[in-house]
């Protein structure tokens, strides 16, 4: 069974489409099916469910997509370890990370970068679901997202820092005096989120609950760089990650405020796949890592602090 066959199923197992897995694996369309077929053959079952256009893979075509990614992930693993062991750590370490931590993670990928100079990284902004999902397909290496909040199976993980919350509002606005705000002060600010959809969402929802408050939010987004640019106009506050702070001046004429009562603090954490053998740029970024106390990076722009806060 040739190697690349299984790369051509697992391209098309990703792209969902045949013209594109043909194109990801730089062969053209009849060449990509022509594997397929092959693969069919040898494995004396249907793979592909038989259509004008992909549709799907049969109940045994899953199960051997699953095998493919796997027997794939391995193959890279190894050539990696030998590789590493003669050359040095070098490769691609793909990242799946929350939105809300792309601000911060140049302080999560610093010291594996500046360790292994050859390591080149591909990160993707995901929210937590599809990290789940790409680890288990093997699209991705690791993911940086919640690790306490919603339940997340068959991962090892570490702890990076606690998440906590800012109102970013206008400074000469009802509000903008304040040292702290209730959650259920801010509920009644006209207010831009995050979609339903986004974990940060759904943990600002529960704060939100917890404090007896219900806000109705003006605008909703998938995107941070959205929020950041309607509080921008004043018109608007938001409820932010105070991880954002690490990154971004808050806009002129703008206060960020600590959100109080009640106390919310999510753990995020990088996360990698259950799975042996372990991804060898996985492991480096882990222990990269330890020892690294990023809550005291973040903190030089903790709300706590005044001074940084102040457009």
């Amino acid at each position: 069974m040739l190697l690349s066959r299984l790369k051509y199923l697992t391209a098309l197992a990703k792209e969902r489409h045949f013209a594109r897995a043909a194109q990801a694996c730089h062969v053209s369309q009849p060449a990509l099916s022509s594997a397929i077929r092959k693969l069919e053959v040898e494995f004396r079952v249907p793979i592909v469910k038989r259509s004008n256009r992909f549709i799907g893979f049969t109940h045994e075509g899953e199960q051997i997509v699953t095998w493919a990614q796997r027997v794939i992930a391995e193959h890279d693993t190894l050539l990696e370890s030998v590789r590493n062991g003669r050359e040095g750590l070098s490769g691609r370490l793909r990242i799946g990370a929350i939105p809300t931590t792309l601000s911060s993670l140049s302080l999560i990928t610093r010291g594996l970068c500046d360790l292994h100079p050859q390591v080149t990284l591909s990160i993707v902004s995901m929210t937590s679901t599809e990290i789940e999902q790409a680890l288990a397909d093997f699209q991705i290496d690791v993911g940086v997202t919640y690790i306490d909040n919603e339940p997340l199976d068959h991962v090892r993980r570490r702890h990076l820092y606690r998440e906590h919350y800012v109102l970013l509002t206008a400074e000469d606005g009802p509000l903008g005096h304040r040292a702290s705000i209730s959650w259920a002060e801010a509920a009644e600010v006209p207010l831009c989120l995050l979609t339903p959809d986004m974990q940060n969402r759904r943990i600002i929802d529960g704060a939100f609950r917890r404090a007896g408050a219900r806000p109705v939010p003006r605008v909703e987004t998938n995107s941070v760089s959205a929020l950041c640019s309607h509080v921008r106009g004043s018109q608007w506050s938001a409820v932010m990650p105070q991880a954002w702070l690490y990154l971004h001046a808050i806009p002129e004429g703008m206060r960020a405020i600590p959100l109080v009562r009640p106390e919310i603090g999510q753990e995020i954490g990088l996360v990698v796949a259950d799975r042996d053998p372990e991804p060898v740029l996985a492991r480096a970024l882990f222990d990269s890592v330890a020892g690294v106390d990023l809550e005291e990076h973040l903190a030089r722009r903790d709300p706590a602090g005044g001074a940084a806060l102040t457009g």
